[in-house]
């Protein structure tokens, strides 16, 4: 019954974008703005973590006074890594709240839907692959400064933590993270810090442990650069190059892409 449930809430977040799109070309009055894009980039690396190589990383959503519902994704050049997320937000005022819902097992591994055991003690206790994450934003009202605070954390799903006698409980993963967009000549730049404030799992049958750290831990520095690269006198192309730097894990990246 419960994977019926989730089958239809997943159809209806497929379908409502698509509805709120006919619903805006046939009339001018209803405020929805439809978008979708896609980025190819050279790396893919999320919060100072490396996730895969080459990727594609399409985007779908809908946004109606305020009110968001959106899908990402990403899928490497070799096929061994797939992912799918889908968020339902609200914006209002320089406050932003969404819940996401992250699915990044792959092809070959656990099934959409299906759920998996994650207690060798107990195998009746079952948790689906996906990631459910809170996230808490504001951006302050300042032209000048336009600082943007967040934080996120994991609140259900397969996020998990061992404790000394080797039970696993609820990790409350959490990631925050500043960011500050500025602008040099045509160059738009945007700097960011990221942290973890507190112990999160580094349970290898669940997460990649390069995503967690043990202990309060900077996971996540970053520069940003972006330009419309100009190809002929009618077209242009985005493109943005970024440097990423993981103090926890002391590792570094040189990412480039391009947005369509």
């Amino acid at each position: 019954m419960k994977t019926r449930v989730i089958k239809i809430w997943m159809s209806a977040l497929c379908v409502l974008p698509c509805a709120a799109w006919a619903q805006e070309s046939a009339s001018s009055e209803g405020g929805a703005t439809f978008s979708v894009g896609a980025d190819v980039v050279s790396s893919y690396v999320w919060r100072g973590a490396y996730q895969s190589g080459l990727s594609v990383q399409p985007s779908l959503g809908v946004e109606l006074a305020g009110v968001s519902l959106s899908s990402w994704g990403s899928v490497d050049a070799v096929g061994g890594f797939k992912e799918v997320d889908f968020s339902l937000g609200y914006s209002i005022a320089g406050l932003s709240l969404a819940v996401t819902d992250y699915w990044w097992s792959g092809e070959g591994a656990y099934s959409y839907f299906s759920k998996h055991s994650y207690d060798d003690a107990d195998p009746d206790k079952k948790v689906s692959d996906h990631l459910f994450e809170g996230t808490l934003a504001y951006t302050l009202p300042v032209e000048k400064f336009p600082l943007t605070l967040s934080w996120s954390t994991f609140f259900a799903g397969n996020d998990f933590k061992a404790d000394d006698d080797g039970k696993l409980t609820r990790a409350f993963s959490t990631y925050i993270e500043a960011s500050l967009p500025f602008t040099v000549k045509d160059v738009a730049l945007d700097v960011a810090l990221g942290v973890r404030p507190w112990e999160s799992p580094a349970y290898e049958q669940f997460n990649p442990p390069s995503y967690y750290s043990p202990d309060l831990a900077v996971v996540n520095v970053s520069l940003k650069a972006s330009k419309e690269l100009k190809v002929t006198d009618s077209f242009t192309l985005p493109l943005f190059g970024q440097l990423i730097f993981n103090p926890n894990s002391e590792d570094v990246f040189l990412v480039v892409g391009i947005s369509f």
